[in-house]
């Protein structure tokens, strides 16, 4: 039996399953003994983890530096040695389950967002370090593009930088294209994660409502991601796509519980896994209970919410413009890729 009731309960009577959040090994084992089934990363992540254990690192470091034989960045293999290393630790649950979870996911450089072929070559060098890693492209026009690309190739993706309906139905249109391909040309396609960073355009939304001067209470803002989620899992489900949706960037418990039942992955950061420990039954699948209307009336208010509901609230060359996407993939180069580019000093 697992510790943790809340996760218990999750994996034994509902398909909800969950990934853990953090590229730190020691973490990583905690969230492994309570059921994580796969580890979600970015650049942030990878950088923490170095500067917290550099004596753990440091060795390991120098191993993969001494072994790659092909010219990569120093970020490259920095990120090689730390995901590598949580890809032999879920290796055993990629085979347990016939490569259906196990994986771990390693970001692209973010500021090559737009850049097709420098993300598609490095891509290819992920997906090389082992069969379980699931790279992490960003889901603009250029990423969408590569994503397709990478599916026909039989290489796993992770589509994040991801906020909205219109974002991961676009991600499994061109997934469903990339299996295409793959069959025509025989080949065992690659499987694809649909992030929405549900926190994260929480954060966003909240921010247009308090300069727009919206009159918005703290509980509709909350319910914005829950509103995104719900409406485009309903869309998965009647439409029955093949990529499967993973709820990222948690900001309270309620992320979790409000969609509890769904056939998704949830993203746990190990600060949210000791909540959910804590939390007592009687558990309840709410997935199909919805926000209501009054609150959806009054989060309409904001056009860019209303954007990012609808399935068609933006084209995929929007993407890249948005807020949230610009805000994030500047967070990820500026606070993670770029200090992975520097030495790793005792």
């Amino acid at each position: 039996m697992r510790n943790g009731s809340y996760f218990t309960w999750l994996l034994e009577n509902t398909k909800t399953t969950w990934w853990h959040d953090s590229a730190d090994p020691f973490e990583l084992d905690r969230g492994l003994e309570i059921g994580a089934s796969g580890v979600t990363s970015n650049p942030v992540l990878v950088n923490s983890t170095l500067n917290a254990r550099k004596d753990y690192w440091l060795p390991k470091i120098e191993r993969t530096m001494s072994e790659e034989k092909k010219s990569q960045s120093l970020a490259e293999i920095h990120i090689q040695t730390v995901l590598s290393e949580a890809a032999g630790k879920l290796k055993k649950v990629y085979d347990q389950t016939n490569t259906r979870q196990g994986y771990v996911c390693a970001q692209v450089d973010p500021s090559l967002c737009g850049d097709r072929e420098s993300m598609l070559m490095m891509a290819r060098r992920f997906a090389s370090w082992a069969p379980n890693i699931a790279v992490k492209l960003p889901v603009t026009s250029a990423g969408l593009d590569v994503l397709e690309e990478c599916t026909s190739e039989g290489i796993t993706v992770t589509a994040t930088v991801s906020f909205n309906v219109p974002q991961v139905i676009s991600v499994a249109k061109r997934y469903r294209k990339g299996l295409f391909r793959a069959q025509q040309k025989n080949k065992k396609a690659g499987k694809c994660f649909a992030v929405i960073m549900i926190g994260r355009i929480d954060d966003y939304l909240r921010e247009v409502a308090i300069d727009n001067q919206c009159d918005l209470e703290e509980s509709d803002i909350i319910q914005a991601g829950l509103a995104i989620t719900k409406r485009a899992y309903a869309l998965y489900k009647k439409n029955h796509y093949e990529a499967v949706l993973i709820v990222a960037a948690l900001r309270g418990t309620y992320h979790i519980t409000e969609l509890a039942g769904a056939e998704l992955i949830m993203s746990v950061a190990p600060k949210y896994q000791k909540l959910f420990q804590s939390l007592q039954p009687p558990f309840s699948q709410n997935i199909n209970k919805k926000i209501n209307r009054n609150v959806l009336k009054k989060l309409s208010i904001m056009s860019e919410f209303v954007r990012s509901y609808e399935a068609d609230g933006m084209p995929a060359e929007d993407f890249v413009k948005f807020g949230c996407n610009q805000r994030t993939l500047s967070q990820f180069s500026a606070a993670g890729w770029k200090f992975l580019e520097k030495p790793l000093k005792p």
